[in-house]
């Protein structure tokens, strides 16, 4: 009996390109790539070596591919700048669509590209936040569902990239968005999952500093920053960010609840290994984010096609990958001025006096 697969073309083979492609290609069985689209040269001849073979055309123009005979799903993970104006091409020609986060850093756009899914129902459109399918914060979401630690209040959650000495992070802030916008809507994200994503905001503050990147100050970021966001209803998330962690990789998330706590990824190691000597006892950790949540990507891109094939309900919805994005920019713009940010019970933004 033969298996239904669902032809689907992959936008970028930058880094994260590239990882979707082999994760669709070869750890995907419902899923057949018969198109890649990069504008790039070296990356057409990543291309060319790595997906040709197995029948993949490469096409350096995006609304080519879309034209790619059978394409039924795209899924983008170009530059930020570009992801919303080619999820919507991609909608427009009716097909299935899995974006990188963040969708658009302007609300104003993403809110737009949502609009376009809804008047699509039959199509699944999905954003991609990768942390809601690794499984050590499935359990953590299940036990807290279950009620083990009682109502969870406080989230403490952050996202630390190893240190890069070289100006990497500087270049890339020019179209990141910022600290909060590509690296705490993770965690920010996830807090959404653990407190239900319609938990109106009450306050948001942040503060940070440049200790090894002086370069981020032309745009306003930093390599190391905090915020705390205050919810409606008595609960309290806090983030931590950070550019410059010597070891490597350490994404970690406390949810504190009235009867308990949930820690994830508490002790970070890349292995089970743990090397006892006269130096001490340790042991190594994932030098990067997809060390990490390598899996969850795996499971993503599994979930999303099943979602087509099946037509089941997505993971989570496009409104909640907006609230992210709003609470992440709203940080940022924290960050940046000093000042705290106020909120009324239905979301509207107000203005309080200072003291």
């Amino acid at each position: 009996m033969s298996v239904q697969r669902l032809k689907i073309g992959i936008a970028g083979l930058g880094r994260m390109g590239k990882r979707h492609a082999v994760n669709y290609l070869h750890r995907t069985p419902r899923a057949e790539v018969v198109a890649a689209f990069t504008p790039d040269e070296d990356e057409q001849a990543w291309g060319k070596e790595n997906l040709e073979p197995y029948g993949v055309r490469i096409y350096s123009d995006y609304n080519q591919m879309l034209n790619h005979q059978g394409l039924q799903a795209v899924v983008i993970s170009t530059a930020t700048c570009v992801h919303a104006e080619e999820a919507l091409a991609a909608m427009e020609k009716d097909l299935h669509v899995l974006c990188e986060k963040p969708i658009s850093l302007d609300i104003g756009t993403c809110d737009k590209v949502i609009k376009a899914a809804e008047a699509r129902p039959h199509l699944k459109v999905m954003c991609g936040f990768s942390r809601r399918f690794d499984a050590s914060y499935r359990d953590a979401f299940e036990k807290i569902r279950a009620g083990v630690i009682g109502q969870p209040v406080f989230v403490r959650s952050q996202t630390c990239d190893k240190h890069n000495p070289s100006d990497f992070f500087v270049k890339y802030a020019e179209h990141s968005g910022g600290c909060f916008a590509d690296m705490s809507v993770h965690d920010i994200d996830l807090t959404l999952w653990f407190f239900g994503e319609n938990i109106p905001v009450k306050s948001i503050s942040a503060s940070g500093i440049r200790a090894v990147h002086p370069g981020l100050q032309k745009f306003g970021d930093c390599d190391n920053a905090v915020g705390i966001v205050e919810f409606w209803g008595g609960k309290i998330a806090y983030y931590f960010c950070s550019r410059m962690m010597a070891h490597g990789q350490e994404d970690t998330t406390e949810i504190i609840g009235t009867e308990g706590k949930l820690v994830v990824n508490g002790n970070p190691q890349a292995n089970l290994v743990n090397t006892y000597t006269n130096r001490g006892i340790t042991r190594e950790v994932p030098s990067d984010y997809y060390g990490r949540f390598e899996y969850a990507f795996v499971t993503e891109s599994n979930e999303f096609i099943a979602a087509v094939l099946d037509n089941t309900k997505l993971p989570f919805t496009m409104t909640s990958a907006l609230r992210a994005v709003e609470i992440g920019s709203a940080l940022q713009e924290a960050l940046i001025s000093g000042k705290k940010i106020y909120f009324d019970e239905s979301g509207n933004r107000i203005e309080k006096p200072s003291l």
